[in-house]
């Protein structure tokens, strides 16, 4: 192996070593918020979310290409994560999608948005997975 050949392998695995550590430390950081909006819990009455702007499902639609889509597949036809298209989520309520968005997966690489998203925005995410936004 030639020494610049052995100077990237080196580079890459130290940017390796260090993306898992900090994902490690922020996905602990998360992982201390509470969870948002259990499904399971249930509620005598369903909460009412303000309706998100057109310019904001812009913003969001850029997110679930862009950011789902780097675990997800950039068509989001299944990668590191799951397929997330409406024929393989069919059988998945939205509530449960938002809440798998907003809160996470304990135990695998999907971290929880909540940090970033409001519930509404969430739920927004997880019917345009499904295909249910205008």
């Amino acid at each position: 192996m030639s020494l610049s050949t052995r100077c990237v392998v080196d580079w890459v695995a130290g940017v390796g070593v260090a993306l898992a550590i900090l994902s490690g430390i922020s996905l602990s950081a998360l992982g201390a918020l509470p969870p948002v909006g259990d499904p399971a819990a249930g509620s005598a009455s369903a909460p009412v979310f303000p309706p998100v702007s057109s310019g904001r499902a812009s913003d969001l639609r850029h997110l679930l290409i862009q950011d789902c889509g780097s675990c997800h597949g950039l068509t989001l036809a299944g990668g590191l994560g799951p397929a997330l298209q409406p024929g393989n989520l069919e059988h998945k309520p939205v509530e449960f999608l938002a809440y798998t968005i907003l809160n996470g997966r304990p135990g695998t690489a999907m971290p929880p948005w909540s940090a970033f998203l409001m519930e509404s925005e969430g739920l927004w995410l997880a019917r345009e997975l499904k295909g249910l936004n205008p």
